[in-house]
Formats: C-alpha cells, structure tokens, sequence
C-alpha cells in the first residue's frame, strides 16, 4: 500500500505539478505570509509606540529611552 501511495504523489496532476511540489509550494507560501502579517505587526507597533498609542513594555523603554535606566546620576 505504501508503494501505490508513493507512485500516487510523483504522479503529476493536471496542473503539472506532483503532491510533494504542491505542499511544497503551500508550506513556502504560508510561511511567506506569516513573515508578512508578523512584519505589518512589528511595523505598526513602532508607530504605535512613536505616536504614544500604546504603552512600551520594558524592552521598548530600554531601547527607545535608555536615559530611564541611568543609575550614574544617584
């Protein structure tokens, strides 16, 4: 049974393309798209943070405003 299953998958369909090329090609573009929807998120936070939207947790203080964590001046 798994000999047919195997000979199923390299055979083309009627695209052209064999099942292996076509999760292929899913799996390359759901993570394309999921890198994209993460990029748009990561983008549209800066601007939230910039904009004074939203409220920085403790590693966007640190980065945006190190001068909060100077302990030179006590």
């Amino acid at each position: 049974m798994g000999e047919q299953e195997q000979q199923a998958s390299e055979q083309p369909t009627v695209g052209g393309l064999t099942q292996a090329q076509f999760l292929s090609w899913k799996r390359r573009k759901q993570d394309i798209d999921a890198s994209t929807k993460k990029e748009a998120a990561v983008r549209k936070r800066a601007e939230d943070i910039a904009a004074g939207r939203v409220q920085m947790n403790g590693r966007e203080l640190f980065v945006h405003e190190p001068w909060v964590f100077d302990n030179t001046q006590y």
